[in-house]
């Protein structure tokens, strides 16, 4: 299968803070398929490192409070792009562009809300299927159903 993927999950620096969030059991788990990386905001053109970003009222800001929604979108969209013919996607939770189900509140004060990144919306209204790091087993299920059914 091929699987869309954010890129800090397999361990590329191109978070905010300019870290990665590597998981290897998630890699172990994907690692007979081929994984497309993304970043949407690395495609948003953000430099790495740069300030925190979170959603409050369907809108983007970063920590000073200016508003990039715009530029987040546009870069969930090229991103949306690289990943249209995938089967499916694993995204990071809590990122205001590939968070699912889950999304920092907007006050930049640790604070989780329900809710999802622009590019997750943009996948999901696109009718992708998405799973988080955090589903492993819900991952592990759907790849031995996908597997069956071929």
């Amino acid at each position: 299968m091929k699987i869309g993927i954010s890129a800090c999950l397999l361990g590329y620096n191109v978070r905010y803070n300019g870290t990665n969030k590597l998981n290897d059991k998630l890699l172990d788990i994907l690692k007979d398929h081929e994984l497309i990386p993304i970043c949407p905001e690395q495609l948003a053109t953000f430099p790495i490192p740069h300030l925190p970003l979170e959603i409050k009222n369907n809108k983007v800001f970063d920590e000073s409070g200016k508003d990039v929604t715009k530029q987040l979108q546009e870069g969930s969209i090229k991103a949306y792009e690289l990943i249209k013919d995938c089967d499916f996607l694993v995204l990071k939770t809590k990122s205001p562009s590939c968070g699912y189900r889950k999304i920092y509140d907007g006050t930049f004060s640790g604070k989780i809300i329900n809710g999802n990144g622009v590019f997750t919306d943009i996948a999901l209204k696109n009718n992708k299927k998405v799973f988080s790091e955090e589903d492993l087993e819900l991952i592990i299920t759907y790849l031995t159903r996908s597997v069956c059914n071929h």
